[in-house]
């Protein structure tokens, strides 16, 4: 594990993870853990912006009746994620709901089984 890994899992001490580092169940999570880890590298944020943004993100969504029983963690890192990047200016709000409706209308779009490729709906 790098010695940056090491210092983002210290500052977020509820992470998912194993004696090898985060755990991650499906692969959009682990992607949502490095884009966080490349823009907080980049001086987006620091970590201890990141890990209150997050803690405020899991306290929004369990005061709206989330159980926490540990599966959304990475929803509520997403959301925290997409938060941090509309306030630092890298994408508006819109931007992020036309991308979000691109995957969404590709998903719909790709046979079972077949890789989601952004643009085949309309192909």
């Amino acid at each position: 594990m790098s010695r940056r890994e090491a210092e983002a899992l210290a500052a977020l001490p509820e992470i998912p993870r194993g004696s090898d580092g985060p755990v991650f169940a499906e692969p959009w999570q682990a992607q949502a853990f490095a884009m966080t880890l490349a823009l907080q590298e980049r001086g987006l944020f620091t970590w201890t912006e990141w890990a209150d943004r997050l803690a405020a993100e899991i306290r929004r969504a369990q005061a709206a009746g989330d159980p926490d029983r540990g599966d959304t963690y990475y929803h509520h890192w997403l959301a925290a994620l997409e938060k941090v990047i509309v306030e630092h200016g890298l994408f508006s709000a819109d931007d992020l709901a036309a991308r979000h409706d691109a995957w969404d209308r590709a998903a719909r779009a790709t046979p079972h089984g077949e890789p989601i490729v952004l643009g085949r709906e309309e192909g």
